[in-house]
């Protein structure tokens, strides 16, 4: 369980996130590690507790749905597929952007300066969408986070470059002396790092909590196996951080951190490497920047279409979604991830700026968690919690206020288009339960206990107008006033949606109609093997 999670913690996030947070917050970005590590920890011991008391697949649109309703559920289930659709792009994206450095892709031209895809990029990222695509469609499965031969990989390799940059080239002056001292932009710049690569990057502790009914002793193991990934993951991306910014040179930070690798510089710690003479080095990451991000981006590729199916079965998306092919495979949903993934690529934007509507997708996921859980515990207080949150009244409200600060610092562009893709979804959602009337889902929508959704969103996308990050953006909000704005609507948001949660027979109704359907898939499964 612990593999699983740190496997989808440490992925391609690392060979770019450092240099993301150090142009934003300089060498002070190692406290945007630290508060990142902090704000998930919080939301992964929430998701530990409803996956040890709810041990479903899909748990993530699982847990809304039982507190809020068909709708709620969808809405959660549509900002993780949003989420999950995206991460084959960017991981293209992150691997070609990488590539850039190596001497031999001089002449390619794939990056623009400004970091977004060249017409030979974007050429070669749809190549390698189309390659996912086919894969997936022959129904393999490839270069799987969970298997421990990757994991292993993908931890060795970092903890490697920590090792040996630290030991070849680092200059402790860089801490403090240039560039406007350790915190150039002060905590806007520690804040507005976030959504550039770090809480990407440590994403993903779900995993583990999505596998709560599996474990041996859920009480202990799901808790464990997260604060364990989650510790594992943090201590890696802080070093990684101190080895990148000790190991630049002074004379690129003396006038500030917009460029500390120089003019056409994209691969971090390749740079690093090379500049340090451990050519041996820079050829194992430029192995990474391949095997890593495609191992995840085919991953994802599935994992997507595996979203959308489920939500297709649950009438929460058209049924056409759950066609598969011979092999099993579910087709439709496979050519519909392909495409949305060829939209994200479009206005052809930086790995960055994909990376901020990956985090504000998947903050807007884990935000359902605190809420569904107060619910729970208040409406289904019968059930039974093998692992429960220490200080359930303190955190579960916390933990919603640490989703909203992650989307608010996402920055106000992030926001608009996510809130614009989830009214699209979710009109798409209505016009499905209308046309399946007769489905359990579409006849118990939940609609007055998720009318604390839309205020919610809308709320969010006006504080982030009015506020101090991302473009769009008119900082027009103080420093400081505008996170206090953030945490007392977010207290406010929180205890309107608890007393909306849906009465406690419909809870039963729902949790006990989802175990049915467990039971007869798991005697189907076993009527097959015998």
């Amino acid at each position: 369980m612990t593999f699983v999670s740190l496997g989808s913690i440490i992925g391609s996030g690392w060979l770019l996130g450092a240099l993301g947070a150090a142009k934003s917050a300089g060498p002070a970005s190692i406290i945007s590690w630290l508060l990142a590590a902090v704000l998930l920890l919080i939301l992964a011991l929430i998701h530990a507790d409803l996956g040890a008391a709810y041990p479903v697949a899909g748990g993530t649109a699982r847990y809304p749905y039982y507190a809020f309703g068909a709708f709620a559920g969808f809405t959660a289930g549509w900002s993780g597929y949003l989420q999950a659709v995206m991460i084959a792009p960017i991981e293209v994206e992150g691997a070609i952007t990488y590539l850039e450095s190596a001497p031999w892709a001089s002449g390619l031209d794939m990056v623009n300066k400004d970091q977004t895809l060249t017409a030979t990029g974007i050429g070669i990222a749809v190549v390698a969408l189309v390659a996912f695509t086919f894969i997936n469609l022959m129904g393999a499965k490839w270069l799987s986070d969970s298997n421990i031969a990757v994991v292993i990989w993908k931890t060795v390799v970092p903890v490697m470059t920590i090792v040996v940059i630290i030991a070849l080239t680092f200059h402790p002056g860089n801490f403090s002396q240039g560039g406007g001292g350790f915190a150039p932009n002060g905590f806007h710049g520690i804040f507005a790092a976030l959504p550039l690569g770090v809480v990407f990057a440590l994403q993903g502790f779900e995993q583990a909590a999505q596998m709560a009914g599996e474990a041996k002793n859920p009480k202990k193991h799901v808790a464990r196996s997260i604060i364990l990934a989650m510790f594992i993951g943090a201590v890696i991306y802080i070093f990684l951080e101190v080895a990148f910014i000790g190991a630049i040179d002074p004379n690129n930070i003396a006038k500030g951190w917009d460029n500390p690798l120089g003019a056409g510089s994209f691969g971090p710690y390749y740079d690093l490497a090379v500049a340090a003479g451990a050519g041996w080095l820079a050829s194992v990451l430029l192995i990474d920047a391949v095997v890593s991000p495609a191992g995840t981006g085919l991953v994802y590729l599935g994992t997507s279409a595996r979203i959308s199916y489920a939500l297709g079965e649950d009438a929460a998306l058209p049924s056409a979604l759950t066609k598969v092919n011979k092999r099993g495979v579910p087709w439709v949903s496979i050519l519909v991830a392909f495409v949305v993934g060829l939209i994200a690529l479009l206005p052809f934007p930086s790995w960055q700026e994909l990376v901020g509507l990956i985090t504000d997708a998947t903050a807007i996921m884990y935000a359902f968690g605190p809420v569904s859980l107060a619910a729970l515990y208040r409406r289904h207080a019968g059930r039974e919690h093998p692992y429960r949150v220490p200080m359930s009244r303190l955190l579960t409200p916390l933990g919603f206020v640490a989703a909203n600060l992650i989307i608010y610092w996402s920055g106000f562009e992030a926001i608009w288009k996510l809130v614009v893709a989830i009214v699209g979804g979710g009109l798409v959602f209505l016009i499905a339960a209308v046309a399946r009337r007769g489905h359990r889902q579409a006849k118990d929508l939940g609609l007055r206990a998720i009318a604390w959704v839309w205020p919610w969103l809308i709320g969010l996308l006006v504080i982030g107008f009015l506020g101090r990050y991302g473009k769009g953006a008119l900082n027009v909000l103080p420093e400081w006033i505008d996170i206090a704005i953030v945490v007392v609507f977010s207290i406010v948001m929180f205890y309107v949606a608890v007393s909306l949660a849906m009465k406690p027979e419909q809870i039963e109704a729902a949790v006990e109609a989802d175990e049915f359907e467990l039971e007869a898939i798991d005697a189907e499964g076993a009527a097959a093997r015998g």
